[in-house]
């Protein structure tokens, strides 16, 4: 016959609620352990910062001796002047011969003068020109411009740019090629701006001045 187990001391009936509040026990203690502040330490509380104050050095103030200045120098002697007489004869006097035999040698100096180059202007207030203008001109150059033979024959051809200088008095000078095309035609232009007659000069403030002039003399076929 089986013994019969008081119902009141049966601990099976009690196990699951054990388990349950054990385990309500061990979740609080670990929800407390996650919460939990750490505080830091105050400044206050690891004591107070003491500063030792030094005391500054105190330098003593000391007066410089400054040396007296030095005694202005003595006053210069005064100068003295030696009076001659009139019938003291003074040494090493200079003596000027103004009087020339045939025997006196006269040097001579050779003067020479500075000659100035009178200005050459490119522009001038009125520009010199051909007597009757620049149609007078056009039509003598026409004229009096021959085309040389061997440069049409070998069919040369061109502008030649010439320099000349109309002077004070109209006249041409300096006569010479800028830039040319061919000896042949170079040496004609040279040739037809030399025989031009006289210009009217060139003026500067109302007075005739050297003007450079430039011109070009074109060499066309036919």
């Amino acid at each position: 016959m089986e013994p019969k187990k008081n119902p009141n001391a049966d601990l099976e009936k009690l196990r699951s609620t054990v388990l349950l509040g054990g385990l309500v026990v061990s979740l609080l203690i670990v929800f407390a352990m996650i919460n939990f502040k750490f505080y830091d330490v105050q400044a206050s509380e690891l004591g107070q910062l003491v500063v030792e104050q030094v005391e500054e050095e105190i330098i003593p103030i000391t007066e410089q001796n400054t040396p007296p200045p030095p005694p202005p120098p003595p006053p210069a002697a005064p100068e003295i002047l030696e009076i001659v007489e009139d019938d003291v004869e003074i040494e090493q006097e200079i003596e000027i011969d103004t009087e020339a035999d045939a025997e006196t040698v006269v040097e001579t100096f050779e003067v020479v003068e500075e000659v100035v180059e009178e200005e050459i202007f490119t522009i001038v207030e009125d520009m010199p020109t051909f007597p009757g203008g620049d149609a007078a001109m056009y039509k003598y150059l026409l004229e009096n411009t021959k085309y040389p033979p061997a440069a049409k024959a070998n069919g040369i051809s061109g502008k030649v740019y010439v320099n000349f200088t109309v002077a004070k008095d109209g006249s041409i000078t300096d006569v010479k090629i800028l830039r040319g095309v061919h000896d042949l035609l170079d040496k004609e232009a040279l040739r037809v701006v030399k025989s031009f007659p006289k210009w009217k000069p060139g003026k500067q403030r109302g007075k005739a001045v050297k003007v450079s002039y430039n011109m070009p003399i074109t060499f066309v076929l036919n």
